[in-house]
């Protein structure tokens, strides 16, 4: 409320402590007259220096922005990640396509009853489908070790907690009967 209004406090403006990391800050609810005069003396760019301002009015300026979920390295197994794309719409249809996809394997290998829980985690791991036989289940093996390994991708020690999750994966499912030779073997 502003001092001295008797209107009733609809509109949020930002108070005296912005938002942070103890919170999202204090808010002050203000009339639309008193919110309106609030906004036509509000600084956004207060503190900032000519290089912050012009970043700050880029077109894209939010966009580029890291945040854990936009680092670089936020890619969610092979979903893609968000800093490979530069629109948002594009990121986000790309990701909902990802995970449509890991749903549609984890109801197939459920269904199939061939994999234990942790042979299915496996499969997701690997991203195999419950139809997976030996030839493909190596093919598979073989170009997820050169997306991870360090002296495949140039040095580049980032991938090697999930390079060590597909060999592990791999181990565990060679050992399947359920998949052998280069046909998928019915249950």
């Amino acid at each position: 409320m502003h001092p001295g209004c008797a209107a009733a406090g609809e509109f949020r403006a930002p108070g005296e402590r912005p938002a942070g990391f103890d919170g999202p800050g204090e808010w002050r609810w203000l009339c639309l007259d008193h919110v309106r005069e609030f906004n036509a003396g509000f600084d956004w760019f207060t503190g900032m220096t000519a290089e912050e301002i012009y970043a700050a009015q880029a077109p894209g300026a939010g966009w580029r922005t890291e945040s854990r979920s936009f680092r670089a390295t936020a890619g969610v197994g092979d979903l893609p990640r968000w800093a490979d794309f530069d629109d948002p719409l594009d990121a986000i249809a790309a990701r909902a396509t990802g995970i449509k996809q890991r749903a549609r394997r984890e109801a197939e290998v459920a269904a199939s009853g061939r994999f234990s829980r942790e042979e299915a985690a496996a499969l997701e791991t690997m991203g195999l489908s419950a139809q997976v036989d030996r030839r493909a289940l190596r093919r598979r093996y073989s170009e997820l070790v050169r997306r991870y390994h360090p002296d495949r991708n140039g040095g580049d020690r980032s991938a090697e907690g999930r390079l060590a999750a597909v060999v592990q994966a791999y181990q565990l499912l060679r050992r399947n009967p359920s998949i052998s030779g280069d046909t998928v073997k019915n249950a």
